[in-house]
């Protein structure tokens, strides 16, 4: 199941979080929040970024 949450600190802080999306489609996905939020500070990608991205270009190199 695909879920995007954004939580909200006690300092007013907040950060967007993706659940089940892989590789690019996890930030195109969350770009209108985080354009909605404002500036972004940090990004951590997810080992489900990297583990589809990793399988994408062997794919492509075997064709």
């Amino acid at each position: 199941m695909k879920q995007i949450e954004v939580i909200v600190t006690s300092d007013g802080s907040t950060r967007v979080e993706t659940k089940g999306f892989q590789g690019v489609d996890c930030q195109a996905a969350s770009r209108f929040l985080e354009a909605a939020l404002g500036r972004r500070v940090d990004e951590t990608l997810t080992p489900e970024f990297h583990q589809s991205a990793c399988e994408h270009n062997q794919v492509s190199e075997e064709i």
